[in-house]
């Protein structure tokens, strides 16, 4: 399928590695145009030349930490004018309720919240102004089901969905969507992280902890970063105009509900 969107610009965060590559390299494959960021600046800069070199598309890298001003700015500047953002950032470490402070709820707010607010901010007017615009946010399944001991993940991906739901129905008629993906499990460094805590609290295997967590997926498996990549540049196409606002749930079947 002709995605129809050749020739704009993204911005795609957290980009060097797992879904944020994963939307990158699909993106890039639809003949778009790149700005990418991670902390990263080695693994930043090997990703991009390997998109540049693959997909023969224009990449700019812009290395840092995108919940600091400075950063967002290089971004927003990196390109005349941005027809997409994907907005992704990893997400605050498990814990429980009694241990986070509220520096702790600061750093997830800014990092999984206010830094997307911030950056849509940024882009909403020129996308109006022109009459058309993709923004997809990466959060997170634990929006629709809480996972206890990512309380800081659900609190601040929670307040974003609320922004978003109001916001995405204010800019649609001019054109511009705004819509959030919601990772469940995918075979990434998160998954990885996650595996390592449930083998070391249960004295399991890495590999019984894995078995133990695709055993909670309909499709027995997790998911790859080119599935989820593949959605996220379908929900930047043209093809999508008539989503907006929408949830939308990338987990293999994980979450059980009607509707």
């Amino acid at each position: 399928m002709d995605l129809g969107i050749a020739g704009k610009t993204a911005i795609v965060c957290a980009s060097s590695k797992g879904l944020g590559r994963g939307c990158a390299e699909a993106l890039a494959a639809a003949g778009v145009n790149l700005v990418m960021n991670a902390r990263g600046a080695e693994a930043l800069a090997e990703t991009a030349a390997h998109i540049r070199g693959t997909y023969g598309v224009e990449v700019t890298e812009v290395a840092g930490d995108v919940t600091t001003e400075e950063i967002q700015q290089r971004l927003l500047s990196a390109a005349p004018q941005i027809d997409i953002l994907v907005n992704n950032a990893g997400g605050p470490p498990p814990g429980l309720w009694s241990d986070w402070t509220r520096d702790d709820f600061i750093a997830a707010l800014d990092s999984n919240m206010l830094t997307p607010i911030a950056l849509m901010k940024a882009v909403l007017p020129g996308m109006i102004e022109r009459g058309w615009g993709k923004i997809v946010n990466i959060t997170s399944n634990s929006v629709k089901s809480p996972i206890p001991i990512l309380g800081l993940s659900n609190a601040a991906r929670a307040g974003l969905t609320g922004y978003v739901a109001g916001t995405a129905r204010q800019v649609a008629q001019h054109g511009v969507n705004i819509n959030n993906l919601l990772p469940g499990i995918h075979a990434t460094d998160r998954a990885v992280s996650l595996d390592t805590g449930v083998s070391k609290s249960e004295g399991i295997s890495m590999d019984e902890a894995r078995k133990k967590r695709e055993a909670t997926i309909p499709v027995r498996r997790y998911g790859t970063s080119e599935e989820f990549g593949a959605t996220c540049a379908y929900l930047c196409s043209q093809h999508a105009g008539f989503i907006v606002g929408q949830n939308l749930s990338h987990d293999g079947g994980a979450f059980n509900s009607t509707l």
